[in-house]
């Protein structure tokens, strides 16, 4: 996956990752992206350790692994600034 694609796949990701917790109306376009991305690196980690491989191409399958860890990043991001919901 080329970079202009890696960004959009972030995007796409942090997006759907900011609605599932509710933070999609604090979180710009540039928030997403740089989410998405951190998400996609902690989803990819996760889903390596536990042997689901790593996230090198667009797929639904890597799309779920991206919000997965986008989730965590920002319920973490959540819990340390005191946004409970």
């Amino acid at each position: 996956m080329g970079l202009i694609g890696f960004i959009i796949f972030g995007g796409i990701a942090g997006w759907i990752a900011s609605m599932i917790t509710k933070n999609n109306k604090q979180m710009g376009i540039i928030a997403n992206v740089i989410v998405g991305l951190l998400g996609s690196i902690i989803g990819g980690f996760i889903a390596s350790e536990l042997g689901f491989g790593k996230i090198t191409e667009f797929s639904i399958r890597n799309l779920v692994i991206a919000i997965f860890g986008s989730v965590i990043l920002l319920w973490i991001v959540n819990f340390i600034t005191g946004k409970r919901r």
